[in-house]
């Protein structure tokens, strides 16, 4: 055989495909009309796993940062003017952002921009090189550690050791040091020297919920910035953005749910978002729904507590059983209901106060907490608080929660039944101001009978004796004056049982001090209203007899026959607005 080239170039590829080859795939020749060839076939790319609310929706720019606005603005300046400090420390609850901020701040000292000449920013581009590794936790001039599995003082020696060498190929090498509290107090001595001098290269960011627990010589060494939990509204608005990018429909409601649930947390929030979303799916549906966050998160029914708080302030006790009973079942549990009652009770506490119920979920909401805070006093509340308070408390610890449950609520339904502390006072001042009641016609009832015809304040006129510095006459006019008449200039008086000498000139002189003006004040025999002092002795004597006929009272002295009743005279003179005693 010829092994010329020639030869070798003219036998057919192996490769190419003949004309009979194409035609007979049902294709055209080179030499005749051209023909669509079939794309050929491309392997389906692997799923990428799935990743969660919380991490998919890290902030990456300090835009991003819900409810932190005063730090990213100090931060801020502090880039602007080239003040940054060497170490800076996050605290706050978990889930507010503090190892988000620390990357942030991380990304905002090595940013160089999308043209690589860039410096120190609040707004890190996010594309250049720096900014992509350390959103992807891969540079490595910045260091992550974990406190709570690098506890000992050989991690921190390794830190030590490691920031005498300048930075590979970032601006700045950073140490983010999460849960730093977990450090052991011969760690946090290891550092304290490194920390307060560090090379001008390096740079610390610590994260800790517990800043209590970090010594006072590591917090003098480091700017603090405090994050704040996220207000429920804000948190709110954020989740709908979040099911809006992933095509969820949401109720308004639920999100509220989802919000408060968190307290104040981001993370927290996100991953109830991520369960609802995911038991909403399995309804088939799938839109997050109020019902469905509710039996999710095992709460009550806003409805449900809203008839609860009614029938408890109805006084409707088979009501109030009915509804607990029919919470239960629907799986709420009964320290659920105590403290769904207690922030109802807030809430009104707060409307009443001015706030309006503009933060409820619904005009129904709105208006029936409105509605409560013009009829309940604060008096009523509070107290209402109280019991309820203590009502929690009780199912927390009882063997039987749902039936502790039921005896606190009832428990609370009965007192709301009865007067308030301060109705009591203003009754028992009432009963003084109107004096004793004559019951038998004796002598020592005949002077409280005896109304005096006065055109003057008597109480009044004794305080501007005793403003006018004659203290012991006031005290005379107050325990032993009995007025028989009493107009502006003229007083007719008689004394009391028990004094002894005539005060008639001592008075005179008294009240020309006392008002500037000349009195007539004649002293009679007769008959005369009774002194203050006895008008308080009589009311508290009857307050007294008042207290002794009541059944409960009865019953406690027949059961404990050497008990006695304290003496409520100084009291009842207090309540009639005496200022002098005895």
């Amino acid at each position: 055989m010829d092994d010329s080239p020639e030869q070798f170039d003219n036998e057919p590829d192996d490769e190419a495909p003949s004309a009979e080859e194409l035609e007979a795939a049902g294709q055209e020749s080179m030499f005749g009309a051209p023909a669509p060839v079939a794309a050929p076939s491309v392997p389906a790319p692997t799923a990428q796993p799935y990743r969660v609310l919380a991490r998919k929706y890290r902030p990456q720019t300090f835009s991003e940062l819900l409810g932190q606005d005063a730090m990213v603005q100090t931060l801020g300046n502090a880039i602007k003017r080239d003040r940054l400090a060497h170490a800076f420390l996050m605290t706050g609850v978990r889930g507010v952002g503090k190892t988000s901020t620390a990357r942030l701040i991380a990304k905002a000292l090595n940013c160089i921009g999308p043209d690589g000449s860039g410096g120190p920013t609040i707004d890190p581009c996010g594309v250049c090189e720096p900014c992509v590794a350390i959103a992807e936790g891969r540079h490595i001039d910045v260091i992550e550690m974990d406190a709570a599995s690098h506890t000992g003082i050989d991690d921190v020696r390794e830190i030590i050791e490691a920031v005498r060498y300048s930075a590979v190929s970032a601006r700045y090498k950073i140490y983010i040091i999460d849960e730093v509290h977990m450090l052991s107090r011969q760690a946090f001595n290891g550092l304290l020297k490194t920390l307060e001098e560090p090379p001008p290269h390096v740079k610390f960011l610590f994260a800790t919920t517990e800043v209590d627990k970090l010594p006072v010589t590591v917090l003098s060494r480091c700017q603090r910035f405090d994050l704040r939990r996220i207000q429920a509204p804000l948190l709110a608005e954020h989740f709908a953005r979040i099911c809006k990018a992933e095509a969820v429909d949401a109720e308004a409601e639920a999100l509220a749910m989802i919000a408060s649930a968190a307290e104040g947390s981001v993370r927290d929030g996100l991953s109830i978002l991520d369960q609802a979303i995911a038991h909403a799916d399995l309804g088939g549906h799938g839109q997050v729904t109020t019902d469905q966050v509710r039996d999710m998160l095992g709460l009550a029914d806003k409805g449900a507590q809203r008839r609860l708080f009614g029938a408890l302030l109805a006084g409707e006790g088979g009501t109030l059983l009915e509804l607990v009973d029919q919470q239960f079942a629907l799986g709420v549990e009964p320290l659920a209901l105590l403290r769904a009652g207690l922030e109802l009770t807030h809430r009104i506490t707060v409307c009443q106060l001015g706030k309006s119920g503009a933060d409820a979920t619904s005009a129904e909401e709105r208006e029936a907490i409105e509605g409560w805070a013009q009829s309940l006093s604060a008096g009523q509340l509070h107290r209402l608080w109280q019991l309820l308070l203590k009502g929690y408390d009780e199912v927390r610890g009882a063997p039987d929660p749902l039936i502790a449950a039921k005896m606190a609520l009832l428990r609370v339904q009965h007192a709301n039944d009865l007067p308030d502390p301060g109705s009591l006072a203003k009754q028992l001042e009432d009963l003084a101001a109107r004096g004793p009641v004559a019951a038998a016609p004796d002598a020592a009832a005949t002077p409280a009978e005896t109304p005096a015809p006065t055109g003057m304040d008597w109480p009044a006129l004794i305080n501007t004796v005793d403003q006018s510095g004659q203290l012991r006459l006031a005290q005379v006019m107050h325990d032993w004056v009995r007025v028989a008449a009493l107009i502006p200039g003229e007083l007719t008086y008689a004394l009391a049982p028990g004094y002894s000498g005539d005060p008639t000139a001592e008075l005179r002189d008294a009240l020309l001090r006392a008002t500037g003006e000349r009195w007539q004040v004649t002293r009679i025999e007769g008959e005369a209203a009774p002194a203050l002092r006895e008008t308080a002795e009589a009311a508290a004597e009857e307050a007294r007899k008042a207290v002794l006929r009541d059944p409960l009272v009865e019953a406690a002295l027949a059961a404990f026959p050497e008990a006695e009743l304290l003496d409520a005279s100084a009291d009842a003179r207090v309540a009639t607005g005496s200022k002098w005693r005895n």
